[in-house]
């Protein structure tokens, strides 16, 4: 004779259950952003030797957007920004040198403290921002 199962494997499997949506529910919960930090331009220069803070302004609004986090694009239009920004202020061969620095080291998949979305729990990814986390980084600006 066949059985669904027995009162005892059915409780279990209801525990099981109940264990998952636990850790499924703690998985979800609100991450919280850290405050906003900057090393300047990290491993790069601030400047050059005569001027050693040429474009440290430039890597600390760079700093800021990746702090941030969010998508691939947003990465991506922060990355060009920062080249924009170096090139402005008279360096155009420094600003490629830095864009192809920060599209490898940049990447959000490993744990360095300048990967985009330093900001918020490591292994975020490329994501858009909730409105409670764009809420919790206007706070933190």
């Amino acid at each position: 004779m066949y059985r669904l199962s027995s009162p005892s494997g059915l409780a279990a499997r209801l525990r099981a259950l109940a264990g998952m949506s636990l850790l499924f529910a703690a998985s979800q919960a609100r991450a919280d952003i850290a405050p906003f930090t900057s090393d300047g331009c990290s491993a790069f220069p601030d400047g050059t030797l005569d001027q050693n803070e040429l474009w440290l302004e430039c890597c600390v609004q760079h700093d800021l957007t990746y702090w941030r986090g969010g998508t691939y694009d947003e990465r991506l239009a922060a990355d060009e920004a920062l080249q924009v920004c170096v090139a402005a202020v008279g360096q155009p061969e420094i600003a490629q040198l830095m864009l192809a620095g920060v599209r490898v080291g940049g990447t959000p998949y490993l744990p360095t403290k300048f990967r985009w979305g330093y900001g918020w729990p490591f292994f975020r990814g490329y994501k858009a921002l909730t409105p409670d986390e764009l809420l919790q980084v206007e706070d933190a600006e």
